[in-house]
């Protein structure tokens, strides 16, 4: 979807609308999304000690009483998610709330990073724009502006990509696929499998006689420290001279993915970030002894967040990285989540998180080295990704 014209690297805003072939992933996710710690069903330790607790009584009291004297039936799940929710109300946090169990699995199976589908993203027309390695589609030799037109035999004309993406999520076991390529029908046998959500892409930029690494992250699932990893390696033995991460409109995951990736490149020993919980400062270094020394330019904007500031922020203040692009969304806060009986979640601030300078950029941001505003072409069909080549400029010196 990127085009280049001379050293002005920029993608196309019409036409294209990506669909990603994943079941099951058809999630929001709040901006600013961090997540400290998992609990399943496991009670938090004061839970053990509410028996005598005077408060209790009275929520139970009330409760009792609604659910026996009020003059209309009572939907005891509604009553609890009510009262549930007014305790996230009372605290007046953003990042603080109660999902539902259908935005809880949309959430856990993003964050988890992993699906169960063929491999493929699909553009206009039930057009393959590309192939995932290693998927099913790859390994039954699904290409690149193939054309889906039929699934075990039925015809799609007059389908919409939607109804695609339907067909392959409710079908199980092996089915058929029929694609045009080059004016001509091939059928292949597919099965979806388990696959990495694609969180991270790369590529190696050539310019002024430099190799130049570029991995962009989307987001911070449980698995994209792996994907991140195999990129980086991969870009090495391309004998890549410096490396561009960009981090722009990505709004968070995971805390220890964004850990797991600045263990990377800093020093054993080095500060990566700090969580100030209740008062309590707790310090989080590198512990391995793995590490690079090549320059690393940071691309961020005003949507990235939580996880990507963590990783920028130590990436800055650690390794002194440059930071390129616009001010970052400011979320200095970390949640812990609580999966409860019924399938809901309680997604809940526990800490305040600080950079290896001591800061916290909740509702302030990351400002950038240099502060660069993305531009249109002249016929306003493209934005020119000057950011990126502003990257690229610094990263030839």
């Amino acid at each position: 979807m990127r085009g280049r014209k001379k050293r002005a690297y920029g993608f196309k805003l019409i036409e294209v609308v990506v669909i990603v072939l994943i079941t099951g992933i058809l999630c929001t996710v709040a901006t600013g999304m961090i997540f400290y710690k998992h609990y399943k069903s496991t009670p938090v330790t004061a839970y053990a000690n509410l028996n005598n607790n005077e408060y209790i009584d009275e929520f139970l009291q009330v409760y009792s009483s609604i659910i026996k004297e009020y003059y209309e039936d009572v939907d005891q799940d509604e009553l609890i998610d009510s009262a549930i929710n007014a305790m996230f109300s009372y605290l007046g946090d953003d990042y603080s709330e109660h999902l539902t169990e259908k935005e809880t699995d949309e959430l856990l199976e993003k964050l988890t990073g992993e699906y169960k589908g063929i491999g493929v993203e699909i553009y206009m027309n039930k057009i393959i724009y590309s192939v995932f390695e290693e998927s099913p589609a790859e390994k039954v030799g699904l290409k690149e502006n193939d054309q889906i037109i039929k699934i075990n035999d039925e015809d799609l004309t007059g389908k919409d990509n939607n109804y695609v993406v339907e067909q392959i999520q409710k079908t199980e076991g092996k089915f058929k696929m029929t694609v045009i390529r080059d004016n001509q029908e091939v059928t292949v046998e597919i099965e979806k499998d388990k696959l990495y959500i694609p969180s991270v892409d790369s590529r190696v930029i050539n310019s002024n006689n430099q190799k130049i690494g570029y991995i962009d992250i989307t987001t911070f699932s449980s698995t994209t420290a792996k994907q991140f990893e195999k990129s980086l390696k991969k870009l090495e033995n391309e004998e890549i001279n410096s490396l561009i991460i960009d981090v722009r409109s990505n709004s968070g995951g995971y805390l220890v993915s964004a850990k797991d990736i600045a263990n990377l490149f800093l020093e054993k020993g080095k500060l990566i970030y700090s969580l100030d919980e209740k008062g309590k400062k707790t310090d989080y270094k590198d512990t391995t002894i793995t590490k690079r020394g090549y320059p690393i330019v940071v691309l961020i904007n005003e949507y990235s967040a939580s996880a990507s500031e963590i990783l920028t922020a130590a990436l800055k203040d650690s390794y002194k990285a440059t930071i390129v692009g616009k001010k970052s969304y400011g979320k200095g806060k970390v949640q812990q989540t609580l999966n409860l009986k019924d399938g809901s979640m309680a997604k809940y601030t526990t800490a305040k998180w600080l950079t290896p300078n001591g800061k916290c950029i909740d509702k302030i941001g990351i400002s950038p080295d240099y502060e660069v505003d993305l531009q249109m072409n002249e016929e306003e069909t493209e934005v020119i990704d000057t950011q990126l080549n502003k990257a690229v400029e610094i990263l030839e010196k």
